[in-house]
């Protein structure tokens, strides 16, 4: 007997809120085995004993004016190959995904993405046995509501 698994499109709103972002649109990504999420001004540290990261992002496409800073326990550090085949060693946390209506937790690594088209990558490790994507389809999850950030728009 299965369990029917909720349908994602290729892309689809998000909502990291450990990290305190409201909204951010995510490809969905079956082919990246990890999701990736955006990062600059990258900070380790270290609190109660422990390794943190400390860093910036831009949750908004297009829009580089809007920073959120956020904080994390680091999970490990990694080395990633990207769809280029650029290995880049990168630090890993693990963070709650809202998305298509359920919680689900992740692992995420930090990386520079102002260049790309998403702010995160939707990996299908984080999908695994909990949903299903079709690719010609967008945003069949459910919408955060709007920011207001991005009400002042």
């Amino acid at each position: 007997m299965s369990t029917a698994r909720k349908v994602l499109g290729w892309r689809e709103w998000v909502s990291l809120p450990d990290l305190g972002i409201e909204r951010i649109k995510a490809k969905v990504d079956t082919g990246a085995r990890t999701t990736a999420l955006h990062a600059f001004k990258v900070q380790p540290f270290e609190r109660d004993g422990s390794s943190w990261v400390k860093f910036a992002m831009h949750p908004l496409q297009q829009d580089t004016d809007h920073v959120v800073w956020c904080e994390a326990p680091v999970l490990d550090r990694r080395v990633v190959r990207d769809s280029g085949g650029h290995e880049e060693l990168r630090y890993v946390i693990e963070t709650t995904v809202r998305v298509g209506g359920e919680d689900i937790r992740a692992e995420a690594t930090l990386t520079d993405r102002d260049s790309m088209r998403f702010r995160m990558l939707l990996g299908r490790t984080a999908l695994r046995k909990r949903f299903l994507v079709d690719s010609g389809r967008s945003y069949l999850g459910t919408r955060p509501a709007r920011t207001q950030e991005e009400n002042r728009k």
